[in-house]
């Protein structure tokens, strides 16, 4: 028995023929986003109109106490925040304004344990314990659940590479 593997466009549900260039688009922040960053593909055409849509934005962070500790981030008309300027045009405020460094990245002082249904089938340097290989093999739909929510690959067991790193039944 084969599998056939039709590919279709998200925007349109148009059906992608082998060869057809697909492009990805990948949504960073929208309003209906809940888990994170995710990825539609698309043909080029249903795309080619997408920079002429785009807005020129500021995106900021408001640091004050309506955030309990938390900076507020906000999306506006790049024409709108520049009003904001009033003594010095916005173009020349930003170039002589002060640097913001970014944050120190923190030592992780836990190791992950790619053992437990949260970390399985992340991808990571190390090697693939017995535990981790077995409880991916095990629930592999709990373990791509997980991936999925996190934004991160899922574990495919057609995957050359996946069977072997996991220990799946090669394919014949």
């Amino acid at each position: 028995m084969g599998k056939k593997t039709i590919h279709v466009s998200d925007f349109s549900g148009t059906v992608l023929q082998p060869g057809d260039e697909v492009v990805r688009v990948v949504v960073l922040e929208h309003p209906d986003l809940v888990v994170g960053p995710v990825q539609l593909e698309a043909t080029p055409v249903e795309v080619e109109s997408i920079d002429d849509a785009a807005l020129d934005v500021a995106v900021v962070e408001i640091h004050d106490r309506h955030g309990r500790g938390e900076p507020r981030r906000l999306v506006l008309t790049a024409s709108e925040f520049d009003a904001m300027a009033t003594d010095v045009p916005m173009a020349q405020l930003l170039r002589t304004a002060e640097r913001v460094k970014p944050p120190k990245a923190r030592r992780s002082a836990e190791k992950i344990d790619y053992g437990t249904i949260e970390h399985a089938g992340r991808p990571h340097r190390g090697r693939v314990t017995e535990e981790e290989a077995r409880l991916v093999r095990e629930r592999l739909d709990e373990v791509n659940k997980c991936l999925a929510d996190a934004g991160i690959r899922q574990v495919d067991p057609a995957d050359p590479e996946h069977a072997a790193r996991y220990g799946f039944p090669a394919a014949d």
